[in-house]
């Protein structure tokens, strides 16, 4: 029982008559941006009737929960993700299927654009259609140094694409008549949609799912929900014929579960209560789960080509040779379990880890790798997770109700006091290192999934665990959430400088497109541990002059139409590294300064921005004395030649600016009037990016510098940085592996943990004035602004734009859509000072 844990747990809160009861049949969907959705119903006590609800919560801070009414007339029977995480698919037992999107991509804030429906027809199986990417996990060469080898695109086909090749938007929904319905979105924003029966002889369908292949079709399973019954596979294509949506169907080879022809079992077992593909691109693979009231059998299937053996009397007439033998596709159980519990839900693992079939015997390390464990949990509260082919068990959890095996007594005791509360519905996360259920009182509960699924493998496997799923959240851009939940004090150190060795093998262009990504990354990890805290800001920071820098340049337009090959931010760039001389001025000779004309207006509105880069540039000298000290922000800096190179470029594009406009320049309070700040916070910024400019070879810098930089106190009134505030998430307070219990709507009394206290020093103290960390504003101490505050880093900036200017929208479409770090945006109530 040491693999899997409670990390937390959120209910609703408890009222005389309580209103949230958990809808049945329940669904969650868990999306790879870490956000859950889950449904209940609303009781309304004067009309009797039921609202029926969809909640949205984000890992992170699940008492942050957004309800909405659905809508939906009759109870909903699926939930759906799509590929990216930002859109979410509603199903229900009257036919109505309903598309969800983010209003102003914010997290806590969703509408319903658009949807299809087959009038009274309830639906049983939902997807979206395939988008034709897919990634395989090669864990087996998780030692490799190319991510190229370990995370390899698999040529798939999309279910359906548009001119040119580009995979058209839409979902496939399967009816409980029998019915299969497709619906596409247009670009336009039309939707396209069409139904057609599965096969001539329609039949009810009690439970259904969806997969897809290699080859762009789709495949569908159904079940009538009676074990004597076969399993029925259909092969469905969809096209697109004059502007309507085409659907063309054929029967598959189908399948008896094994336990209804064992004698022994025959009429054990009536009942099929789930059946799933193990994947969505394993059409090839089935698990079956046949039921009676007390107990169940899970069963795993395989479909395979296999030759057909021909009579003597043909072989003499046409010899058959090698490959001409006839084929035939035949279902082969893979594996069963014995009689279990009475199972109450199914949860599948997300990870493309590439099995073949005949892959049960798995490399020893890897056998125990998460991704290769499904979830079945059971009436008495337990879950289980088992290895996805053989079935075999590799973790368990107790949950409250199912104590540990005791003896008679106890048990029958137990049996008597009353219904059992067992998970209704299961989702695991997308590393699968986490586990959310709601279980029968509508009560979400998270549960870590060891990395070593209580395999007592060294600290460095778990450490190689987590880092090749940390690479692959930022080979793919998903969340890291869930591998967080694992991560201890003590591995914070060893996991950032192992994530910068591998990122640094990797080539030059890839090292370009996930610059940002691994610096969001060491910074949520940094979190974790009181001795790397400091260094988040600075990640921060350094995320903020990536923006900064690269917007700033992108402003710069060339003199003549006919440009050179370079673009003026690049030839910037190229100039400012080789000259390295201390004086601004003589650096702003080699530049074209016509390229650097812009309009008055332009220039005005950047002028926080500019700020900012001043302020941090004198910070950053004023604190080189007393580098000794790693806990100050801004330390890291002052060993890196990248940044510090990209701040001297910075200066002297503002300073050519300043001449244009005086008014755009950064505003020092200086001692003396006669005193030229720029020029000697360049000279002194010089000489210390000489320092370091080569990464293997740093030098220290010299006395004289260190001396000069002392006397700027007495020179320039040295700025405050508004760093970001150490957010308010989950995660830091799940560490020392106590169960955290919250309620829904209900922010907790956050407790100051060990780690934030050491750094309440540089953030500011409650009731002092807010800044929007984006655009760099005061937004005085009690906000009127509406704000929106980022999920992963706690960074806040105003919803609505103040700015006409295009270059700062410009600026502000760089994080419309996600901050800067990449997380998700989520609206804050007003009162948030």
């Amino acid at each position: 029982g040491g693999t899997m844990d409670l990390a937390y747990v959120c209910e609703w809160e408890k009222k005389p008559k309580s209103n949230h009861c958990p809808s049945i049949p329940l669904v969650c969907a868990w999306s790879c941006r870490n956000l859950i959705a889950f449904t209940t119903d609303l009781k309304n006590e004067e009309e009797k009737d039921l609202t029926h609800m969809v909640h949205i919560i984000d890992t992170e801070h699940p008492w942050d929960v957004y309800s909405v009414n659905s809508g939906h007339a009759e109870v909903i029977t699926c939930l759906e993700w799509d590929q990216s995480g930002s859109r979410l698919l509603s199903a229900d037992a009257d036919g109505h299927i309903k598309c969800w999107s983010m209003t102003d991509h914010l997290a806590n804030s969703w509408e319903n654009t658009v949807g299809s429906m087959v009038e009274g027809d309830p639906v049983v199986a939902l997807s979206w259609l395939h988008n034709g990417v897919k990634l395989a996990l090669h864990v087996e060469k998780s030692g490799a140094s190319n991510f190229g080898e370990k995370f390899s695109r698999v040529k798939f086909s999309p279910s359906l694409t548009l001119f040119g090749g580009k995979p058209m938007e839409g979902w496939i929904a399967v009816t409980i008549s029998g019915l299969v319905t497709v619906s596409l979105l247009k670009p336009n924003g039309q939707v396209l949609t069409s139904t057609e029966s599965l096969c001539r002889l329609r039949c009810r369908v009690a439970l259904a799912d969806v997969a897809f292949t290699g080859g762009g079709n789709i495949v569908v399973a159904t079940s009538d929900g009676s074990s004597t019954s076969p399993v029925q596979f259909y092969k469905v294509c969809v096209s697109v014929v004059n502007e309507k949506c085409k659907i063309d169907t054929e029967i598959l080879p189908s399948l008896f579960m094994r336990c209804t022809t064992d004698p022994a079992r025959k009429d054990k077992y009536p009942a099929i209560t789930h059946l799933k593909f193990l994947a969505r691109d394993m059409s090839e693979q089935v698990l079956l789960c046949a039921s009676n009231q007390n107990s169940s059998i899970v069963e795993c299937w395989s479909l395979r080509k296999e030759g057909l053996p021909v009579n003597n009397i043909f072989q003499q007439i046409s010899p058959v040779v090698g490959d001409k033998q006839p084929m035939i596709l035949k279902w082969r159980i893979l594996s069963a379990t014995n009689d279990l519990d009475r199972v109450s839900a199914v949860a599948l693992p997300k990870l493309p880890i590439s099995l073949t079939n005949t892959d049960l015997k798995v490399a020893n390390d890897t056998k125990f790798f998460p991704g290769l464990g499904l979830a079945l949990a059971f009436h008495d509260g337990s879950v289980h997770i088992v290895h996805r082919l053989s079935l075999q068990m590799m973790a368990v959890f107790y949950g409250s109700s199912s104590q540990r095996p005791v003896d008679e007594q106890t048990i029958k005791r137990q049996r008597t006091a009353g219904p059992l509360v067992h998970f209704k519905a299961m989702q695991l996360s997308w590393t699968s290192l986490a586990l959310a259920g709601i279980d029968s009182h509508g009560k979400l509960s998270m549960l870590r999934i060891s990395p070593s699924m209580g395999h007592v493998l060294d600290m460095n496997m778990s450490l190689r665990h987590l880092l090749f799923l940390l690479e692959y959240c930022m080979v793919t851009g998903y969340d890291w959430w869930d591998i967080l939940l694992h991560v201890q004090p003590n591995m914070v150190q060893n996991l950032v400088e192992k994530l910068h060795e591998e990122y640094m093998r990797q080539n030059a262009a890839l090292q370009q497109v996930l610059s940002t990504r691994i610096v969001a990354m060491k910074a949520s990890l940094c979190k974790l541990s009181s001795s790397t805290i400091a260094r988040v800001c600075d990640y921060h920071a350094k995320l903020f002059l990536i923006a900064i820098s690269c917007t700033l340049k992108s402003l710069l337009r060339p003199h003549f139409l006919n440009t050179p090959d370079k673009s003026p931010g690049d030839r910037l760039t190229e100039i400012c590294s080789k000259i390295t001389d201390i004086d601004i001025d003589k650096v702003m000779i080699n530049l074209k300064t016509e390229e650097f004309v812009l309009e008055m207006t332009t220039l005005q509105s950047l002028q926080q921005l500019i700020q900012w880069v001043g302020d941090f540039v004198l910070y950053l000298l004023a604190s080189l004395p007393n580098q000794g000290s790693p806990v100050r922000p801004g330390h890291s800096f002052l060993r890196d030649g990248a940044s510090l190179g990209m701040f001297r470029e910075l200066m002297v594009v503002i300073r050519i600016w300043g001449l244009l406009k005086p008014s755009c320049l950064p505003v020092y309070t200086a001692t003396s009037d006669t005193q030229d700040s720029m020029s000697l916070l360049f000279r002194l910024l010089t000489k210390l990016w000489l320092c370091c400019r080569e990464e293997n070879h740093i030098t220290e810098p010299d006395d004289t510098l260190i001396d000069e930089c002392c006397l700027l106190p007495s020179q320039l009134l040295i700025p405050n940085i508004d760093w970001l505030p150490i957010n308010d998430g989950i995660i830091s307070k799940l560490q020392n592996k106590q169960l955290v219990r919250l309620q829904f709507g209900k922010a907790p009394g956050l407790v100051g943990h060990t780690v934030s206290s050491q750094f309440d020093a540089f953030v500011r103290a409650p009731g002092q004035p807010k800044i929007d960390h984006l655009r760099r504003l005061h937004l005085g101490a009690y906000p009127t602004e509406e704000c929106k505050s980022c999920t992963r880093c706690g960074c806040v900036t105003m919803l609505k734009s103040p700015n006409k200017v295009t270059a700062v929208k410009q600026w502000e479409q760089r994080w419309i859509k996600n901050c800067l770090c990449g997380g998700l945006w989520r609206r804050m109530p007003l009162s948030y000072s």
